[in-house]
């Protein structure tokens, strides 16, 4: 555009407070703007990198993972085990189970089988709960006497009970407030992000109303005026359409200038307008690019690096991220299949259960 929204004054008048801060705003749009085009532009050529390296390994480690599963749901009932490694097979078959049912990459044959497993250890867990439930309710109703080591015992099975019951409470108090610090993190950038959608439109439909209110063609008697004021309305309508509120703020400087013979500062009144305008936009574009980078992000890796860029990640920093995920995952795929090779033998399988890194 030929015309610029920034604070016009006299020449070596230096700026006001409130028309540096909005000049910075304003750069500060700017930026987003060129950001945010940069991210949709680059964002097929993300997810194309992320497909053609990222994925092939992502899908080799669920194929690995669900050939572990069915080799031990197999061992089952291919070899003898103790209560103790039974428990610990069962574990795991539930653990891979809960880790795949979300899985897009396994064929639906293999998905089915991931997901009956699944409902048979939930339905095994729920089952076991409920029955040691009843236990503890028929046991806090009798009154028989017991002899003395068996009352040792007991205050020992007790002791027992009672110190996982705290480490698990304490497990779960962490996780709760640690869930909900985060669920109230998000509510706040939600009501923020509402809150400045909202401010956006009211702005918007104001902004819009001034201009169409001023430039409106068909009250301008003079033909060579119509046609300039016919262009600038369709431009108005059209960033209108497109909720491009710091176009039509910028249409509107270029109006109200056009109007005065000599440029001046914003009034005191104006810039109070275009700084909550802006403020409003500003806001809205950064959560745009948030949306679209966490629509990039897959990884707990990637999401830690994005947090800690604070809404500054760079376009080649998620290509390293991706390089980075790319080759952890493969070493990672590399361990679990030494890991499956085991399993595949009642000698390994057995070794693997005494050390636990099943």
């Amino acid at each position: 555009m030929s015309f610029d929204l920034k604070t016009t004054i006299q020449p070596n008048i230096e700026l006001s407070t409130p028309d540096k801060k909005l000049n910075r705003l304003i750069d500060q749009i700017e930026q987003l703007k060129r950001d945010l085009a940069a991210w949709e532009n680059a964002q097929s050529e993300i997810q194309l990198y992320s497909r053609k390296h990222f994925m092939p390994v992502y899908a080799a480690l669920h194929e690995v993972l669900f050939k572990q599963l069915e080799q031990l749901w197999n061992s089952l009932s291919q070899y003898e085990f103790n209560k103790a490694d039974t428990a610990q097979l069962e574990n795991k078959i539930h653990a891979l189970a809960k880790m795949l049912k979300a899985s897009k990459l396994l064929n639906p044959q293999q998905l089915q089988k991931v997901d009956d497993l699944y409902v048979y250890y939930q339905q095994t867990a729920e089952y076991a709960q409920n029955k040691k439930s009843k236990k503890k309710n028929s046991s806090d109703t009798e009154h028989s006497s017991v002899n003395d080591a068996l009352y040792d015992d007991s205050e020992i099975d007790a002791t027992e009970d009672w110190e996982n019951a705290q480490w698990e409470s304490s497990d779960w108090n962490t996780g709760q407030y640690s869930q909900a610090r985060e669920q109230a993190k998000q509510k706040r950038q939600q009501e923020k992000r509402e809150q400045a959608e909202k401010l956006v439109e009211q702005s918007l439909k104001t902004v819009y109303l001034k201009i169409a209110a001023s430039i409106h063609p068909d009250r301008e008697p003079d033909e060579a005026k119509k046609l300039e004021k016919t262009e600038l309305f369709q431009r108005a309508n059209e960033a209108y359409e497109q909720q491009d509120l710091f176009y039509l703020l910028k249409l509107q400087l270029q109006v109200e200038s056009s109007q005065s013979s000599v440029q001046k500062s914003l009034s005191a009144e104006q810039v109070k307008f275009y700084k909550m305008a802006l403020d409003a936009q500003c806001q809205k574009l950064q959560s745009q690019i948030n949306d679209l980078i966490d629509a990039l992000v897959w990884s707990e890796s990637a999401k830690i690096t994005v947090q800690k860029s604070k809404g500054k990640l760079k376009i080649e920093d998620l290509y390293k991220q991706i390089d980075a995920d790319t080759s952890a995952l493969k070493q990672q795929v590399k361990v679990e299949k030494q890991r499956l090779g085991y399993m595949g033998k009642e000698s390994g399988l057995e070794m693997l259960l005494g050390h636990q890194v099943l």
